[in-house]
This record gives structure tokens, sequence and C-alpha cells, in this order.
């Protein structure tokens, strides 16, 4: 009778701790993602980093239609915009841009891609104005500080002070 008790004594706690246990696990699974939720979504930008816009392009609109939720729509839409960019498909990427701005006109990254195509259309006057936007929310953005020096090129370029002429006069044998 007693290792019977003991063994429903023990079954109890073991039950208990399986109980507890499991509680943990979910406590911790709800804390922890391991790896990225929407693996195309992170392959295509992966790809959209290393220059392989036909790639990162395929990989994202994957990604896009897996999209959880707003943010990750709003990445994979940003996303795309660079890449179509990247492609020299400017209304295409245009297109996502404003979608993207759209759903969140805090969205800065998108006010950079966008400022990017408009300078590559010569479209100084909205890339100016994409530029501050930009800028008001994220000051010290990296994209958007290479992308402002791309417009300043673009509307006031450099020419050089010193023109170095390096042909040479024929020699003479005398």
């Amino acid at each position: 009778m007693r290792i019977r008790t003991g063994s429903v004594a023990l079954c109890a706690v073991t039950v208990g701790c399986l109980s507890l246990c499991a509680t943990n696990i979910l406590a911790q699974e709800n804390k922890t993602v391991l790896g990225p939720s929407n693996l195309p979504l992170q392959e295509g930008a992966d790809a959209l980093k290393a220059g392989e816009a036909a790639d990162g392009v395929r990989l994202t609109l994957v990604g896009l239609k897996q999209a959880k939720g707003l943010r990750e729509r709003q990445t994979a839409k940003s996303n795309l915009c660079a890449g179509y960019a990247l492609l020299e498909q400017y209304q295409i990427a245009l297109d996502y841009c404003d979608e993207v701005l759209e759903e969140n006109d805090r969205y800065w990254r998108a006010y950079s891609n966008r400022a990017l195509i408009y300078v590559r259309l010569h479209r100084f006057d909205e890339a100016q104005q994409d530029l501050l936007k930009g800028e008001a929310i994220s000051p010290n953005a990296k994209s958007l500080r290479a992308v402002r020096k791309m417009y300043r090129d673009a509307i006031n370029p450099v020419s050089p002070s010193i023109i170095i002429d390096d042909r040479r006069a024929p020699a003479d044998d005398e």
C-alpha cells in the first residue's frame, strides 16, 4: 500500500512538474524566436543587400504573400520598392513605396527609397520633399544621408577646378 501511495504521490508530482515545465516552455517560446518568422522575406532582403535584385524581388514577392501583420507587409513592400529600383523598373518601385506610405506615413525607409528613385528620374523637387520627410523621422539614417549626397551631386554637380593636360608634344630629334 505504501508503495502504491508513494507511486501515486510521485505520479502527481511528476504530472505537476510536467505541467510546470510545459508552462515554462510555452512562456519561453512566446519570448524566443528561432530564425526569421518569414524566411522568404529574410532571404529576399539578403539577396537585395548582396545586389542580386532579381532574386531579391522574387523572394520578397513570396515573402509578401506569407506576411503576417502590417509590419512584415510594409517591410516587404519597401524592399520591393528598393528591388525594383535596382532593376530600374521605377514605376513599379514607386507604386510599392506609395503603398507603404499610404499605410504608414512614418516609414522613413520608403521615403529614402522613393527619394532615390526621384533623383534617378530627375524629379528633384519630389526627391527633396521625401528627403525632408525621411530626415524628420530618422535624422541619422545612413541611407537617407547617402541619398541626400546623390541629390546634391545631381542638382549641383561638382566640376574640377584644375584640369591637368598630360598630353605631350612630339619630341624633337634636334
